[in-house]
């Protein structure tokens, strides 16, 4: 990436990561960015810095705009690695002494990550830092989604510096959201129910200050994926949609199969789901990746498990996604589960008394089919998703 003005003597100067494939158990198929500002005023600042191996690209770019000793100023919004990894190399390079700006749960985050004795300068919200004609302000965003994140403001240009709220893991040649369309939704959908569904109620309260404050935004900055110039106000409506956990009138089944008997049930019971108009979603955890399901899972209405048992208990998968999905406390879903068994068959009951510590709401008890299920079993299926589906039209 070459350094883009986003705005007058604003820039964005920070980097591609093409080929990152994982981000913490969450599928990056297309890469991701880490975004970092440049301020030119008559003082200098420079608004996050990037991933430790990519400091050198960071200092390169902003070499083209003006000599990194000349910057006066560096905030850290965010102390986690692919956002302050690169703060040692910027900091030898542009001086130790120069100030840092933080939260205050910043300063002793990035204490613990770095030996170096930098020059803290900890802030809260409604602090200002005056750049010259312009004018910084900072907002705390504690757990959105580590304890020290905060928001910085440009007040003159009502650009929003938003660290890691409304972005995306994203890699490409566009920069702005009018340039990519609306494509860049889905990803903007998946980075919110992977990393910040848990915190939807902090979330909303920061929508509330953000109109108590009374901040005008033109643009919306995050440290990943594309700036969002043209409308900003959509990604804040979908924000404010997902952490309400509005549904749709959709379902999603997750299963998965050893011999094909939970597959064809989950066949079935999508058949049953579409008789009832439901728009449904059948996903095989070995064949799609868990951050894409639960992109499924943040507005469906019905999230019905399917597994084999094995052990006396459910299939590695489908522990291992419900143990990923208790995390991320999904709400205001309706629940069920099902699967195939030979001799024992402990799965469903297991996974259903699961989705009820989830608090879902339970519309039966389940349904378990012994060894390979024939025409009698899979009509039992069919009429199994009608009853879920009527419960979602409901």
């Amino acid at each position: 990436m070459k350094p883009v003005e986003i705005a007058k003597g604003v820039y964005d100067v920070g980097v591609n990561d093409w080929n990152i494939r994982d981000f913490h158990g969450y599928s990056t198929y297309q890469g991701t960015s880490y975004n970092a500002f440049l301020i030119i005023d008559e003082k200098i600042a420079l608004v996050d810095t990037v991933k430790k191996d990519f400091s050198d690209q960071l200092l390169a770019n902003i070499t083209k705009i003006v000599d990194p000793k000349k910057i006066d100023y560096v905030i850290s919004n965010h102390t986690e690695m692919d956002h302050s990894g690169g703060l040692p190399r910027v900091m030898h390079r542009i001086g130790e002494d120069k100030p840092l700006y933080c939260s205050k749960m910043g300063a002793k985050n990035l204490a613990r990550h770095f030996s170096q004795k930098w020059n803290y300068h900890a802030v809260g919200t409604g602090q200002e830092l005056s750049l010259g004609a312009r004018t910084l302000m900072f907002l705390e965003t504690r757990m959105i989604h580590w304890p020290d994140s905060m928001f910085t403001y440009l007040k003159e240009d009502k650009i929003l510096f938003a660290s890691d709220g409304f972005g995306q893991h994203y890699a490409g040649h566009e920069k702005f959201d009018d340039q990519i369309g609306d494509e860049i939704m889905w990803h903007a959908k998946k980075y919110f129910a992977n990393i910040l569904l848990l915190y939807s109620p902090l979330i909303l309260k920061l929508l509330d200050k953000v109109t108590e404050l009374g901040l005008e935004i033109d643009m919306i900055c995050p440290d990943h994926g594309i700036i969002w110039r043209k409308d900003p106000g959509k990604i804040i409506s979908a924000y404010a949609k997902w952490a309400n956990q509005e549904s749709e009138k959709k379902a999603v089944i997750i299963y998965d199969t050893m011999w094909q008997s939970t597959e064809q049930m989950a066949e079935a019971i999508a058949s049953g789901l579409y008789k009832e108009g439901v728009n449904v979603r059948p996903m095989h955890l070995r064949k799609c990746h868990r951050s894409d399901i639960m992109t499924e899972v943040i507005d469906a209405r019905a999230v019905i498990m399917g597994s084999p048992t094995l052990n006396n208990g459910p299939f590695p998968t489908i522990s291992d996604f419900l143990t990923y999905m208790k995390g991320l406390k999904p709400k205001n879903k309706i629940g069920a589960a099902f699967g195939s068994y030979g001799w024992s068959g402990e799965a469903v009951k297991l996974i259903s008394n699961e989705l009820e510590a989830m608090k879902f709401d339970l519309v039966d008890p389940g349904i378990k089919i012994q060894y390979v299920p024939d025409q009698e079993d899979l009509n039992a299926c069919i009429e199994f998703g009608k009853k879920i589906g009527q419960a979602v039209n409901r």
